[in-house]
C-alpha cells in the first residue's frame, strides 16, 4: 500500500473520530452518570456498530449501502428520536445518592445504546463507502488495502472513545455530592439531547 496515503488516512480519521457526534456524546454522558466501565462498555457498542459497515464496505458493499439510503434515512431519524427520548428522561431523573442508588446500568443496556447510537448515525451508514475508497492505491490489489484501512480505522476509533469514556469517568467524581446529582442529570441529558438533535439536522454525505 502506498504509505502516504496511508499516513493521510490516519490523519484524516483521527481528526474526524476527534470531531463531536452522537457517539462521543452517548460515550461521555453514561461515563458521567454511571461510571467510566459503563462509558467503555458504550464504546464497545459503537465500535460493534462500525464494525458491521466497515465490514459491509470492505466487502463490496458499496452500492448496497447507497442504494439503500433512503431506508438509512429513517434509522437517522429514528436514532435522533431515541437519543432525545434517552437525554429527556436523564434530565427529569431526580438526583440519586450513593446510599439510594439502585443497581447500576446493565452493561449489555449500555453495549446496545452505543451500537444502536452508531448504527443509525449517517456517518457510519453512508460516510465509509465514500472515505475509505479515496485512500486505495489502485495500482496494488483492492481488497488487502480496504482490510487494512477499515482495521485501522476501527482501531483509531476504538481508542479515542476509549480515552473520552475514561476521562469523562474521572469528572464523574466531581458530581460526587449529593447536591450537584441534579446538575449532573441535567447534564448527561443535555449532551443526549444535543446529540439527537445534531443527529436530526446534519446532511446527508
Amino acid at each position: 500500500m502506498n504509505m502516504t496515503l496511508y499516513f493521510a488516512f490516519i490523519a484524516a480519521t483521527t481528526a474526524l473520530i476527534l470531531l463531536p457526534g452522537p457517539n462521543i456524546m452517548m460515550i461521555v454522558s453514561n461515563s458521567i452518570a454511571y461510571g467510566p466501565k459503563r462509558g467503555l462498555a458504550t464504546v464497545a457498542g459503537t465500535s460493534a456498530a462500525m464494525a458491521v459497515f466497515l465490514s459491509l464496505t470492505t466487502l463490496g458493499m458499496n452500492s448496497l449501502v447507497l442504494a439503500a439510503s433512503d431506508w438509512f434515512e429513517w434509522l437517522r431519524w429514528g436514532g435522533a428520536a431515541y437519543l432525545i427520548y434517552l437525554g429527556v428522561q436523564q434530565f427529569r431523573a431526580p438526583p440519586v445518592t450513593e446510599s439510594a442508588a439502585g443497581p447500576p446500568m446493565a452493561l449489555s443496556r449500555a453495549f446496545a445504546q452505543g451500537f444502536i447510537v452508531s448504527a443509525t448515525n449517517p456517518k457510519v451508514l453512508l460516510f465509509y463507502a465514500a472515505f475509505l475508497p479515496q485512500f486505495v492505491d489502485p495500482a496494488v490489489p483492492v481488497l488487502p488495502q480496504m482490510l487494512l484501512l477499515s482495521v485501522t480505522f476501527l482501531v483509531i476509533a476504538a481508542g479515542l472513545d476509549s480515552g473520552f469514556a475514561l476521562a469523562a469517568g474521572r469528572l464523574r467524581g466531581i458530581f460526587a455530592n449529593p447536591r450537584l446529582g441534579k446538575l449532573q442529570n441535567r447534564l448527561t441529558g443535555l449532551l443526549l439531547i444535543s446529540a439527537g438533535l445534531w443527529l436530526a439536522f446534519i446532511r446527508r454525505a
